[in-house]
């Protein structure tokens, strides 16, 4: 029987995911100060939306990373669980994530 004890962190115990995590994170704040500073700059908005993008990007791949560690280590035990409401309430939480953010519920 599989048995989910509590939430794991984002990163498990595998330091090179969570350094790769933290990483990419820092790349997306060090981006988003150059932002800061490109605004009270007056900066060409071209350059200063070329590096919002660099952002989305960083983030993109900062969830990307949680979601393959949380499907391969959460999901993949929770959908084995005996009790079928544990098994929705996985299912249901990752759905919940996953929406698109307009608002459409599934």
């Amino acid at each position: 029987m599989v048995t989910l004890t509590r939430p794991r962190p984002a990163a498990g115990r595998n330091p090179r995911a969570k350094g790769e995590i933290l990483a990419r994170l820092r790349s997306a704040e060090g981006h988003l100060r150059g932002i800061h500073r490109m605004i009270n700059e007056d900066r060409y908005s071209v350059d200063v939306l070329k590096q919002t993008k660099a952002v989305q990007r960083a983030i993109d791949k900062v969830n990307v990373l949680v979601l393959e560690r949380h499907l391969n280590h959460c999901v993949s035990g929770g959908i084995r669980l005996e009790d079928p409401q544990e098994r929705e309430r996985v299912v249901s939480e990752l759905l919940d994530v996953l929406e698109d953010g307009t608002g459409n519920k599934r």
